[in-house]
This record gives structure tokens, sequence and C-alpha cells, in this order.
């Protein structure tokens, strides 16, 4: 199953990423060595880097139920960066965001996970999961909110290219498993 397209919730609109979006996203978030400290890709450098993602975006648009997502508030309509889910198998996902610095700290990212938990519910998706380095406690926080569970620490894990030195880093890593369980399986477990 298809996810939409686009995506209301109380506060913000989340929508497919579009060729046009590319100067937008370059100058609200993805070029700021703050916003992109702890994400998993290089930060932008040129507008083509930029460009890529948005290819990227679409290959994982054409290939999978869904992908990536521009974040906008409802209010003024305004660009403050993206989450969506980037499918390992029709069944496991990974998910996470990025936010503009003027946006961090209004809970814009915990709703948007939340939207993501229900994108993923509703492509059949039955493990998602997100990573963070394991110093960088506001997305920790983020996850807990979102309803994932930390299931550890991953040592070495992940390359944060933004990092210097860069290298693999240590990642906490959380989860949620959105299968029913069926009563007879509940039964059995008791």
């Amino acid at each position: 199953m298809k996810a939409p397209e686009r995506i209301v919730t109380g506060r913000l609109l989340l929508r497919r990423p579009a060729p046009a979006d590319a100067e937008a996203i370059f100058s609200t978030y993805s070029s700021d060595p703050d916003v992109t400290r702890f994400v998993g890709f290089a930060r932008h450098q040129r507008i083509e880097d930029t460009r890529a993602f948005l290819e990227f975006s679409d290959e994982q648009w054409t290939n999978w139920p869904a992908g990536p997502y521009l974040m906008l508030t409802r209010s003024t309509g305004a660009l403050i960066g993206s989450s969506g889910l980037k499918f390992e198998t029709p069944q496991c996902a990974a998910t996470g965001y990025v936010l503009a610095k003027h946006a961090w700290g209004q809970g814009y990212a915990t709703e948007a996970l939340r939207a993501m938990v229900d994108v993923a519910r509703a492509t059949g998706v039955v493990r998602l999961y997100a990573v963070c380095h394991y110093t960088h406690w506001a997305s920790a926080r983020v996850l807990e909110k979102g309803g994932l569970t930390l299931e550890g620490t991953l040592h070495r894990f992940a390359e944060f290219p933004n990092l210097t030195p860069p290298g693999l880093e240590d990642v906490l890593c959380y989860a949620m498993v959105l299968e029913n369980v069926s009563s007879t399986e509940g039964e059995m477990r008791s």
C-alpha cells in the first residue's frame, strides 16, 4: 500500500519533496552546520547536493510505499525540516527527522515522528526503528516521546560525516513493533 504524499497533523503539513524545493531545503536546513551536526548525511555544500537528495527521494517513493517528507508549518507554510521512512524490507523501515534551528524545542519533531509511526503502520511495517548519536539527548527524548523504546547501544555502528574527526560512532537504537499480537499469542506468553 502506498502512503499518502501529503499528511496534515495538528500543526504540520508533511509532503513529498519536489524538485522545486531544492533552494528552500538548502537554505533552511541542509547546509547549516549546527542543524546537520548529528545527521547521517554530509552537510550540503552546494545546491547540487540537495538536488541529489531529491533524486534519492524520488527513488524511495518509486520503489517503496513511502520516502522522505518535508515538514512545513500549517500556520505559515514555512519549510522547517524533513522526516520520512527509509525502507529496508517491506516490513522494516527506519525513520528520523531534521529541523531548522528556529524550529527546535517546539515539539515539531515529535509530531512528525508520530505521523511517521502512523504511516509505517498503514503501509505494513512491522519493525520501525531510529538511531541517534549517543550524546544527542534531545533526539533521544523525541524518540521516547514518539513511542519508540530504547533497545540498546550499538557500538561503532554509524558514521556521522559532519563530526570531527569522522569515523564510526556509537548510537542509541530505538524501535517499535507495529504488528498486532493475537489474543492466543498473548495468552501463551502469560
